[in-house]
């Protein structure tokens, strides 16, 4: 009985696991507007939304944390940038 629990926690953990890698998002990092944004919306995706023709991708990252650095670096989200 035992381990039966032992091989049903694993197979959960697994599912669990490989259900969150596949809804991970890329982060973005634009000067869109004149501003610094952070944002897991593809380029084509705030161009429409945005209808902005002056949308740079300043970078391109795996986690928020190393996109919210790199903001960060830059100034910060919301602070002026020069398309």
């Amino acid at each position: 009985m035992r381990k039966m629990m032992y091989v049903l926690c694993a197979c959960f953990m697994m599912v669990t696991l490989s259900s969150s890698l596949a809804f991970a998002a890329d982060y973005y990092v634009y000067c869109t507007n004149g501003k610094i944004e952070v944002d897991t919306r593809k380029p084509e995706q705030m161009k429409s939304a945005r209808g902005d023709s002056k949308l740079v991708t300043m970078g391109k990252f795996n986690n928020k944390t190393d996109a919210d650095k790199l903001a960060k670096k830059l100034g910060g989200v919301g602070t002026k940038c020069s398309q």
